[in-house]
């Protein structure tokens, strides 16, 4: 009898490298099993991130890239900018819309039912009250083919650029006035360049 415990005793230390084996793989599973878990709810949020980054940018506050010089000085080509969907205008007001299948920025300047004029020295004024405009840096009747005064008709807007002498816009009939469906959004913070980040006025 006690030769068969000394037996059996002598095979435990035989078999405890096996059972801590074992125990390292079970453990190494289960890390890898949370691994796996942490990994897939990381990649679950960062995908409902993006998607929700993404719809916010598309409904709510649209990045745009600016082309051309007709804001200059306040918009340089190739700055980025981000619009605000859903607001009210008022004169000063730097807008975005659609004209055939191209975004422009213009400055908005009278609403609908207002009347616009411009003097040859390029002074513009609203219901007959002269616009203070100190984002220009020179006036200009530019490229102008409507007759003054001129009232801004329903669900339109009128738009005129910062780069008077050269910016086509609502004084001209190739853009006119916008219509309300081809608004875009207000523009309100500059993300590119660096240099130039920050809001706009």
């Amino acid at each position: 009898m006690s030769s068969v415990l000394h037996k059996r005793r002598g095979k435990i230390p035989d078999e405890l490298p096996a059972i801590e084996q074992l125990r390292k793989e079970l453990k190494r599973e289960r890390y890898s099993q949370r691994y796996r878990q942490v990994l897939r709810s990381t990649v679950f949020i960062l995908i409902v991130v993006a998607a929700a980054a993404i719809l916010t940018a598309v409904l709510f506050m649209p990045v745009l890239q600016i082309y051309g010089t007709s804001m200059a000085p306040t918009l340089s080509e190739g700055d980025i900018v981000v619009s605000l969907k859903g607001v009210d205008f008022e004169a000063g007001d730097m807008v975005c819309f659609y004209s055939g299948n191209k975004l422009l920025v213009k400055r908005y300047i009278a609403g609908p039912g207002q009347w616009v004029a411009m003097d040859e020295e390029g002074n513009v004024s609203v219901d007959d009250i002269v616009l203070d405009e100190p984002y220009l840096v020179e006036k200009a009747l530019g490229e102008c083919d409507i007759e003054f005064p001129y009232q801004v008709p329903e669900k339109r807007i009128f738009c005129l650029g910062d780069h008077r002498s050269t910016s086509v816009d609502s004084r001209n009939t190739m853009i006119g006035c916008i219509a309300d469906e081809e608004v875009v959004g207000k523009i309100v913070f500059r993300v590119w360049p660096l240099e130039r980040f920050g809001p706009l006025q």
